[in-house]
């Protein structure tokens, strides 16, 4: 991974939040976000004097799109269906046949369970809900953070409260990563050393909105009173205001904190409540409420609408318009400015919808470059000259380690569409996902991984000798055998040189054919080019 730019970079700069929400000479906003996005990025490309790669085929186009909007490689009669099209709007038509499907649904939970949790709690099932409703990334930030236990919706979200009230510390630094695009935590023992401006009170100003919520027997509670004090690395100890990430600090009603008397029958309240595994009362002035109105107000929005609006891109271009992801500061500006304002813009006025990002960036030129660049000097991964390549997450190589293993004449022949979406879903299922590892930056197949590909049975039985097995074995043809595992595995046909070599791998061992044809299935489940999105 790459070093933070500000590095390198002079010491005496501003805080973001400083600037303007968004940039005042922008595109119109009516105009549709592809054309945004290409605008930007050709722009760029100009200035640096460089010829971008090629759009990608329709049949790697079809493979991205759909591991990308749905979570798996598109089945056979999907791909081909795509690549035989003369029509000039399919591209528009599969995306638009994706989005808000079930299967598209399904992805995005897991996706941004995954962003949301690190794995590590289970709020998948609200998410579900979020993104069959359509409902904005503000709706949702508001339930994760705000979540009510008497609504059974909502009540899903809190796993991610639930798994960090213990740690205050963490729960701050997590919320301004995830939800804001900051790291804070090397604020929390110093001002920060390279940033000017950006001090201890901004990580002690943020711990502020959540030092009142605790667990109470289970439940996500939130004191009426409690403040948090620190030490200065010059040894000063000071009440910590609260204060968003802008620097923005907040004055709080007068009088609202209970008296002194108050405040130990409430603990007392608190204290036989969580024995009784009752919920809390709810405050009559929330911190945590505080936090997201100031962060979702006009002109603080910044910081809220970038750093989603970040991911998503990094999520399906491979490359953030910031990187790293956490590090959404003056001194680590966007690669294209005017872009991440318009996006963002955008995003805040179209109520946070993430479909309709989703939907856009996917539309354009710069998500479908080719990933292969034919000169020696690869551009610079920020100029989005070149396709990135993206190792499969564990749902994603699953599902397609499950459907690529299906007898493909099951998705064949005049299928009504709920039928065929039926047949792909149940042969594409994540029931294997466990295995494989959630990638992160500069991933590496692991050995783990290799071993199980070499050596399990589970993987045997799954894959090797499932249903493409079955059917390849019926054809007696070589060149169409390797026709028909090549659309089946790589959502491609093979080129001549591929099917000169395969031809040959099984001709050669026709007194063991069967064992040949597994080690071919075997070579093209386990390569590099299945285990990839390129």
């Amino acid at each position: 991974m790459r070093s933070p730019r500000w590095i390198s970079m002079p010491v005496a700069l501003v805080l973001i939040a400083s600037t303007p929400a968004f940039a005042a000479e922008l595109l119109p906003a009516d105009k549709p976000i592809h054309e945004v996005v290409d605008h930007h990025i050709n722009a760029g490309l100009k200035t640096e004097k460089l010829k971008p790669a090629p759009q990608v085929n329709d049949a790697n186009l079809a493979r991205r799109l759909t591991l990308d909007l749905v979570g798996r490689i598109p089945a056979v009669s999907e791909v081909r269906t795509f690549v035989s099209s003369p029509e000039s709007d399919k591209r528009t038509k599969l995306i638009d046949g994706f989005i808000g499907t079930p299967e598209f649904v399904d992805h995005q939970a897991v996706r941004f369970e995954v962003f949301i949790t690190g794995g590590n709690g289970n709020i998948r099932k609200y998410l579900t809900t979020a993104f069959q409703e359509n409902r904005g990334w503000d709706s949702m930030t508001r339930d994760i953070l705000l979540a009510k236990e008497s609504d059974p919706v909502q009540k899903e979200a809190l796993a991610f409260l639930k798994g960090r009230l213990k740690d205050t510390d963490q729960l701050t630094n997590d919320v301004s990563v995830i939800f804001f695009g900051i790291n804070v935590s090397c604020t929390k023992c110093h001002d920060h050393p390279l940033v000017d401006g950006w001090t201890q009170d901004h990580f002690y100003g943020m711990k502020s909105f959540f030092n009142r919520s605790f667990d109470s027997g289970g439940f996500v509670g939130e004191k009426e009173f409690g403040r948090v004090e620190y030490t200065t690395t010059a040894g000063e100890k000071r009440q910590a205001p609260l204060m968003f990430l802008t620097g923005t600090v907040v004055d709080e009603p007068e009088g609202h904190e209970p008296s002194k008397d108050e405040q130990k029958k409430l603990e007392a309240k608190y204290k036989e409540l969580a024995k009784k595994k009752e919920a809390p009362p709810e405050p009559k002035y929330s911190r945590r409420a505080k936090l997201l109105e100031i962060a979702l107000k006009p002109g603080e929005d910044h910081f809220f609408a970038k750093s989603i609006v970040n991911r998503v891109w990094h999520q399906l271009i491979g490359q953030g318009l910031v990187m790293p992801l956490d590090q959404m500061h003056s001194e680590n500006p966007p690669s294209h400015p005017e872009l991440m304002d318009w996006l963002a813009r955008d995003l805040v006025s179209h109520n946070y919808d993430l479909r309709r990002l989703i939907r856009g960036i996917a539309m354009s030129q710069a998500y479908s470059r080719s990933s292969q660049w034919a000169a020696a000097d690869r551009p610079a991964p920020e100029t989005f000259a070149v396709g990135v390549v993206r190792p499969l997450t564990p749902w994603q190589y699953s599902r397609s380690l499950g459907l690529a293993a299906t007898d493909p004449r099951q998705f064949a022949g005049e299928i009504k569409p709920d039928e065929l979406l039926k047949r792909i879903t149940g042969a594409a299922n994540a029931g294997n996902a466990s295995l494989f590892e959630e990638p992160g930056e500069n991933f590496q197949i692991s050995a783990d991984e290799a071993l199980l590909f070499s050596n399990s049975d589970r993987i045997a039985g799954s894959y090797l000798r499932g249903g493409l097995f079955g059917y390849l074995k019926t054809i007696e043809d070589s060149s169409k055998l390797i026709d028909e595992a090549s659309w089946s595995i790589l959502s491609r046909a093979p080129d001549a040189e591929e099917r000169k070599l395969l031809v040959t791998h099984l001709d050669a061992r026709k007194d063991r054919r069967d064992q040949a044809l597994q080690q071919l299935i075997w070579a093209m489940l386990s390569g590099t080019e299945f285990r990839f999105n390129y």
